[in-house]
């Protein structure tokens, strides 16, 4: 059984903290820690306020546990590796999970695909 999920989140209010150096960590990291809790990273959109993220899930998930993992790690590693340079990288409390279905995956992967070309920001977006 195959389940896709949307996900979304934003920085710490809507703050533009995202710059071309902390979105290349980002999407390495994010694949990653998909991947340790295991879900597949279909498509990753990053720019300076929001990351959206197109996922495979498990079948059994927790998705508390792996969004905390996403974010909470994310900014942890960025801030103290360098990644995030003068301005500390802080999400905002919350997301979006929508549940995808099978027909809607290419329309929801070319949305996640341009959000650069939608927002602005920093690159790299696109297909994992």
């Amino acid at each position: 059984m195959r389940i896709y999920a949307h996900l979304s989140w934003t920085t710490f209010a809507r703050a533009s903290l995202i710059d071309e150096p902390i979105a290349a960590f980002l999407c390495r990291f994010l694949i990653e820690e998909a991947t340790r809790h295991g879900a597949r990273a279909i498509e990753i959109g990053v720019v300076r306020d929001h990351v959206h993220m197109l996922m495979e899930l498990p079948a059994v998930y927790d998705v508390p546990r792996m969004v905390q993992g996403l974010k909470g790690a994310s900014a942890r590693l960025a801030n103290r590796d360098g990644h995030a340079g003068h301005h500390p990288l802080r999400w905002e409390s919350g997301y979006d999970l929508r549940s995808v279905g099978v027909s809607q995956l290419r329309q929801v992967a070319e949305y996640v695909r341009n959000q650069e070309a939608r927002h602005g920001g920093p690159r790299p977006s696109g297909r994992v």
